[in-house]
């Protein structure tokens, strides 16, 4: 039997917390995080939960689920890195819901990146790895990475990448 890894679903716009309690139904461990915003009616403020990360929800499965989950109302499809359903780190799941147990009204940003920025890379051979913006593309960013006693020049996926500053 394989171990239960956090995996990425997309689902149909607006169906997040649909498939949540689809899935939960189905004895599936899933995670929908919500973020608490104040919202203004005609006659009042209120304050309603919604999901952080729009047509996204995280399920813990062993490869065996997969179907079940696939299967759901709702459900898409699983998000894929490199040919494979992107794994999320426990930790990171961990992290995301404490953040948001801390905080409310959170936003999401895009990083922009800019030629001559200091970035880390948070995974994959050169992961922890600082280096310096040479060239930006639409998904990926050519950085030299001098910590090895020479320019070493390497093209990273964006998504790989956090400020370092």
């Amino acid at each position: 039997m394989t171990t239960a890894k956090w995996l990425v679903i997309y689902t149909k716009p607006r169906w997040e917390k649909k498939v949540a309690k689809l899935l939960e139904e189905k004895g599936v461990e899933k995670y929908c995080p919500l973020n608490k915003v104040r919202r203004k009616w005609s006659d009042r403020m209120k304050t309603v939960e919604e999901p952080l990360f729009k047509s996204y929800v995280f399920v813990k499965i062993a490869d065996d689920d997969k179907t079940k989950v696939r299967m759901t109302a709702g459900v898409i499809n699983f998000i894929y890195w490199l040919g494979k359903p992107a794994v999320v780190r426990e930790k990171e799941i961990e992290n995301i819901k404490r953040f948001l147990d801390e905080h409310e009204n959170v936003k999401l940003q895009q990083m922009t990146l800019q030629v001559n920025q200091r970035v880390k890379i948070t995974s994959g051979i050169f992961m922890d790895q600082v280096g310096e913006v040479l060239q930006v593309n639409s998904k990926t960013v050519k950085m030299a990475i001098d910590s090895l006693g020479c320019m070493l020049v390497a093209v990273v996926e964006k998504s790989r990448l956090i400020s370092s500053t």
